[in-house]
């Protein structure tokens, strides 16, 4: 069972305070997060730190030893400001899980990302904690599209979104808390303690860079460890850049294509579906909260946020 919820972060104002936490991958690109972070400052946020200090940061392919990046979740008990408002993480890759040994505190405050910020998103629902948001990172921000960047702003402000569309693969409608989350690292988290509560729930998967063989793999552990029969609905985003490229002279009926793997593991679970979301690694990745209560309506073909 999940432990009680906390209630909903406040509603961010102009003038609050956003801490960039580094948590993954180290960082390569100086513009992407300049960019972003203007927009940041354009919705009337305060940045805390020296931005330019996470690019130097590096420890192998990581941005900084565990303690380094454990920090930006939790800074020194010297530092005695109120909790910033906003937890923005800079970019993904791999790392974040690593912080979850050390179990970050438990703020009352947003956190935003995805990709590898997936294990903090759901670790922190998986302690009864609201306030996750999967949406973009400081690193992919400005190159969202007016609505995405909008949506994100909403979201962060207190305002109501718009229902995502996608494609009808299977009827039905389901109504349950909304879990987002890429596929590879949440299979990671199958058998966890960090694993959020699934009874009920409606998920909504996305992964980048990844053969039709390893997702079909993927889905596989999920239906044999019994995680998919616990769900209300589920949902696929983009798979961004997931055909073989290697197989691509082999004749047809000697591989899979994307499409064919995701309806072959999928269609069978008698659970309502729906693909094509606009959340994912592709331009155009829809912030959503995690927990919230949400609506997939499959025979309309959209997904909404409830209250």
């Amino acid at each position: 069972m999940n432990a009680p919820l906390l209630p909903l972060p406040t509603p961010l104002r102009q003038g609050d305070r956003v801490r960039l936490v580094a948590a993954s991958s180290a960082l390569q690109n100086g513009e992407a997060l300049t960019a972003g972070l203007e927009l940041l400052r354009s919705w009337g946020l305060q940045i805390e730190g020296d931005p330019a200090a996470l690019l130097q940061r590096r420890w192998g392919y990581l941005a900084g030893h565990d303690g380094e990046r454990f920090a930006d979740l939790a800074p020194a008990a010297a530092d005695s400001q109120e909790p910033p408002a906003l937890l923005a993480c800079v970019r993904g890759g791999w790392g974040a899980a690593r912080l979850l040994e050390r179990r970050p505190p438990a703020e009352a405050n947003w956190l935003l990302g995805f990709s590898d910020v997936t294990s903090l998103l759901w670790a922190r629902w998986a302690r009864g904690l609201s306030g996750g948001i999967h949406g973009p990172l400081l690193t992919t921000l400005a190159a969202e599209p007016d609505w995405s960047r909008e949506r994100l702003r909403a979201l962060l402000f207190g305002a109501p979104v718009e229902p995502l569309p996608g494609e009808r693969w299977r009827g039905g409608v389901a109504e349950g808390p909304l879990l987002v989350a890429n596929l590879t690292v949440a299979t990671h988290l199958l058998g966890t303690p960090h694993l959020p509560n699934l009874d009920g729930a409606i998920l909504v998967l996305e992964d980048v860079g990844e053969a039709p063989y390893r997702l079909e793999r993927m889905l596989t552990h999920w239906r044999l460890s019994g995680a998919f029969s616990r769900l209300a609905g589920l949902a696929f985003g983009s798979f961004l850049n997931c055909d073989d490229p290697d197989r691509a002279d082999e004749p047809a009926t000697h591989r899979f294509a994307l499409e064919q793997v995701l309806r072959e593991r999928s269609l069978d679970l008698g659970l309502p579906l729906l693909a094509g979301l606009a959340v994912g690694h592709a331009p155009g990745n829809a912030a959503l909260p995690i927990g919230a209560p949400a609506r997939l309506d499959a025979d309309r073909g959209v997904l909404e946020l409830l209250g």
